[in-house]
């Protein structure tokens, strides 16, 4: 088995020597792709093989001309999802390990104080301070006390804690937003290329019908030819 040469094939189209498991019949491929490859190869002539990466290559030329001709335009992120059809690579990414990555230790930072701040601990330990805070000063109501009722100091505090924690947590809820744009955009991508690839099965799934119901046919009429022939020969014989 070792000594035996492996088949091979030169594509038409792109002139490369490809081995013959990684080619595709002519007679097998989409009548759409028949014609784009007539078009940009005059000389072949309907039957030789293609190798798969020139008709990955095709078929992706043909999905963006048709959600071209569908939307009137196509977007960047429609010409990312054709690019991976030709290249025959993976979509699917970790958003938030891609995501995180990027983050400088300021937004970090942020990120911990809003988780924080919007946490029944700091809930707990807050209200906890505060009435530590209004219970001392008021037991020292009637002597020297920090901070004597209506407890300015107290308010200015909460005022500059106030202050500070609305524009951390609005960082933090911005590049929530980011994180949300990204995965809404791959969750696009991800559903539009599945919807393409399912559109490429249904084609081949009918060539492929149409194909086996041709060679049914063909094969049912050499046995009607063969049994005619045998009929017309035993009525000779009579």
């Amino acid at each position: 088995m070792n000594g035996l040469k492996e088949k091979t094939i030169i594509c038409p189209v792109c002139k490369n020597t490809r081995p013959a498991h990684e080619a595709l019949h002519g007679e097998l491929i989409q009548p759409v792709i028949v014609k784009i490859i007539k078009q940009s190869t005059p000389g072949w002539d309907g039957s030789e093989p293609i190798c798969f990466s020139c008709l990955n290559s095709l078929r992706a030329d043909h999905l963006q001309e048709l959600i071209h001709t569908q939307k009137g335009k196509i977007s960047d992120l429609e010409k990312e999802v054709t690019e991976t059809l030709r290249k025959q690579e993976l979509l699917s990414s970790d958003l938030n390990a891609a995501f995180d990555k990027e983050l400088s230790f300021g937004s970090r930072l942020a990120d911990k104080v809003a988780a924080f701040g919007g946490s029944w601990k700091f809930i707990i330990l807050f209200s906890g301070i505060i009435i530590l805070w209004i219970s001392a000063n008021s037991i020292a109501y009637f002597s020297k006390s920090f901070d004597p009722y209506p407890f300015i100091l107290l308010n200015l505090v909460l005022s500059c804690i106030a202050a500070l924690q609305a524009p951390v947590i609005m960082m933090s809820q911005n590049r929530q937003e980011a994180k949300d744009r990204m995965r809404s955009e791959n969750d696009f991508k991800t559903n539009l290329k599945a919807e393409l690839e399912v559109r490429i099965l249904h084609q081949k799934m009918d060539e492929l019908l149409t194909h086996h119901w041709n060679s049914l046919m063909n094969i049912q009429k050499m046995q009607i030819e063969m049994m005619e022939k045998i009929m017309d020969a035993g009525n000779k014989q009579g």
